[in-house]
């Protein structure tokens, strides 16, 4: 079953929907894209939408959490709301598995309390970031105490322009947690939990980054490699938390850290969804199969005859992603030709509304895995030589 919302749902999800036959909830989002497709047919009212998702071993799949609302609403009934707000929430999350990191400190403010809180209580460097967020808005890291009150400033700015862009289920910008530092590599994984609670993994991304203070959601890659030396402890850590919150049938998308030990810690696991704006299409470029099927028919990929398919190969999901300072409502275009001269396989590149939100593209890529060097270019670039902005601006 699929819940279709904004902000953006790919012609490879539609064409999944088609396929699968699923119901699907009927939305605006979910009319627009449907519209003159095999899938419009399959469109069902909220009544019979949430009678169907009650039912025992339902599965839903929604591509935005921006459909948080409506099952808060309409399956009140079900634990979806309760398990979907202790992953939301990331103070809620963070006190569930604190006994597991014991010395790590984290605190939950409001925005009011930001100004006074007393930075000295961590261990620089440490990160501020909204309790319910999405897409890395509104992280800062903070080097040291002296840095805080320019951060908070920083964030006061945010707030005005960010405010618009997501309904406060997703991106809540009255609460925040700050908390320290996890020292280790960031990577995410796209996984399920099937009907009897055991973790199933679609897909493992290294998230690359610039530099140390770089907090942007700019490259993610995968290759078999990275699957099988991040898959195994990634599933140890899902099972426990699946455990701790009595997971069955859910999708998740886990924003993760592995140390030097090990040992996997939590960032974020991101509820009823895989990578956002259908960024988990990237399995389907790197390997041959979607993400959504493999949750609504509990298929499991095949990593072995996969990794004798795409040896040598690395596939990875860049995203083109505007600074604050960029007011988007003086975008005239995109230089999206010059934008993907930047790279010698273009899988896939998905232009987006930039006049609403601080991306322009999501392109797929592919590059010799023993030569990242277009992806460590890019991550570093100043995309706004690709801007047409309007006269006058």
């Amino acid at each position: 079953m699929f819940i279709l919302e904004e902000p953006y749902v790919s012609d490879m999800l539609v064409s999944v929907v088609a396929e699968l036959g699923e119901p699907v909830l009927d939305t605006p989002k979910a009319r627009a894209v449907l519209a003159g497709t095999p899938a419009e047919s399959l469109m069902v009212s909220e009544s019979e939408f949430a009678a169907l998702a009650a039912r025992p071993g339902a599965r839903v799949y929604s591509n935005s959490e921006n459909a948080i609302g409506w099952i808060a609403e309409h399956l009140a009934h079900t634990e979806l709301p309760r398990r979907i707000e202790i992953f939301k929430d990331k103070v809620a999350f963070r006190e569930l598995v604190a006994d597991l990191y014991p010395g790590y400190r984290f605190f939950g403010l409001s925005s009011s309390e930001l100004r006074s809180f007393d930075p000295s209580r961590l261990r620089a460097p440490f990160v501020v970031k909204p309790a319910v967020g999405f897409f890395s808005l509104g992280v800062h890291v903070v080097a040291s105490a002296d840095e805080w009150p320019a951060v908070v400033s920083r964030i006061e700015r945010e707030v005005e322009v960010f405010a618009a862009m997501y309904p406060q289920q997703v991106l809540d910008l009255d609460r925040f947690v700050v908390e320290e530092v996890i020292d280790g590599e960031e990577f995410a994984v796209d996984a399920y939990f099937d009907e009897n609670g055991e973790a199933v993994l679609v897909n493992v991304l290294a998230h690359l980054f610039a530099s140390a203070e770089d907090v942007s959601d700019r490259v993610y890659l995968t290759d078999v490699p990275t699957v099988e030396r991040l898959g195994a402890p990634a599933l140890a850590f899902l099972a426990e938390v699946g455990r701790r919150v009595g997971l069955r049938d859910f999708p998740v998308h886990a924003e993760l850290r592995i140390r030097a030990d090990g040992s996997v810690a939590p960032i974020e696991i991101n509820p009823m969804r895989f990578g956002g704006w259908c960024a988990t299409d990237l399995a389907h470029f790197a390997y041959g199969f979607d993400s959504y099927r493999c949750y609504l028919r509990s298929e499991r990929p095949d990593w072995a005859r996969i990794a004798e398919e795409t040896a040598g190969r690395t596939t990875a999901l860049v995203v083109a992603d505007l600074p604050a300072s960029v007011r988007l409502s003086d975008i005239d275009s995109v230089d999206y030709d010059a934008f993907a001269a930047r790279f010698s396989k273009v899988l896939g590149l998905r232009p987006t509304d930039f006049g609403r939100y601080p991306v322009f593209a999501f392109t797929f890529v592919e590059v010799p895995s023993d030569d990242l060097s277009e992806l460590h270019r890019v991550l570093g670039a100043d995309l706004t030589c690709h801007l047409r902005m309007r006269s006058g601006a």
